[in-house]
């Protein structure tokens, strides 16, 4: 069996052609980039109203200690943002005042605290398993993928029991990787291999990409990622949480992943995990075809 410190010495090889640009040269498409001395404040607080015709936020919003009382405010925010708000929900984010308009919240979160619990609970097993398995953190083909919790792009606690007695195909991906032959091409072939599988009769198969940037990966960028590329998400999850979460993931997955600066240097990895969570299949880089994971997997 081989180690995953040889796995990772020969991946990192491959690091200086695998950079992807966590920004695309101007300003990202869902959310504002923010100034180097923009004075942020955390927000929590329940969502009144989504005011869709003046892009606006209507929260009532929590104490912020030392900056101002609770009170109901109005805040612009991201067009992903506006898109996956609803009224009632409670939420985490980071208020950014402006001279002029209504002040900024940027960097949403739902700030469910059951929810929050169940996600911090498993990244907690998570960390302590990977530090466990140590050297051995690597899971093989043959063996079973790790557990793990993290919010879907509605929002949504996904944990890994939820795939029990489905197949799943798995990748990790980021939302402004602009590299064609790297994310692109990887969620190309996921929704490729998604549509063969339907044709060919596929049916107990689920396919989930994990965000390697949870810092600007909320769900609801996720959301809007799926959209605007069309994304049948009906068994289709793409997944974000907590960045020590997501390290493990990583770690156990074998998929090397860092930031340089503004690039995010990566390796692409797709596995197929079976009924029982075994892996039974993976390739690495993005040479594979749909019909490679289709051929390998359970049909009636």
């Amino acid at each position: 069996m081989k180690s995953y410190a040889l796995l990772a010495a020969g991946v990192l090889a491959l690091l200086g052609v695998a950079g992807c640009s966590r920004s695309d040269g101007g300003k990202p498409s869902t959310a504002t980039a923010a100034a180097p001395l923009e004075k942020r404040y955390p927000l929590t607080g329940e969502v009144i109203r989504v005011d869709a015709a003046n892009k606006v936020l209507v929260v009532q919003h929590d104490e912020i200690k030392d900056f101002m009382p609770a009170m109901t405010m109005e805040f612009t925010v991201s067009a992903a943002d506006l898109a996956a708000a609803k009224p009632g929900e409670r939420i985490r984010g980071e208020l950014v005042p402006v001279k002029k308009g209504n002040w900024r919240l940027e960097n949403i979160w739902p700030d469910d605290k059951p929810a929050a619990a169940a996600i911090a609970a498993q990244a907690a097993a998570l960390r302590q398993d990977t530090l466990i398995r140590g050297q051995s953190a690597y899971r093989e083909v043959g063996e079973k993928m790790p557990d793990f919790a993290l919010y879907d792009q509605e929002g949504h606690v996904v944990q890994s029991a939820r795939f029990r007695g489905k197949q799943v195909m798995l990748n990790f991906i980021f939302s402004r990787c602009p590299v064609a032959t790297m994310c692109p091409a990887s969620t190309m072939k996921m929704m490729g291999t998604q549509k063969l599988a339907r044709e060919t009769g596929v049916a107990n198969i689920e396919f989930v990409s994990i965000t390697l940037d949870p810092a600007y990966d909320t769900p609801a960028v996720l959301k809007e990622y799926a959209a605007t590329r069309g994304i049948n998400t009906t068994n289709f999850s793409f997944l974000t949480g907590p960045e020590n979460a997501i390290k493990d993931l990583l770690t156990q997955f074998g998929v090397i992943a860092e930031f340089d600066g503004a690039l995010l240097k990566h390796t692409l990895s797709t596995l197929l995990i079976d009924e029982n969570g075994r892996i039974i299949h993976r390739a690495d880089g993005s040479a594979w075809e749909p019909q490679d994971f289709v051929a390998k997997m359970h049909q009636p």
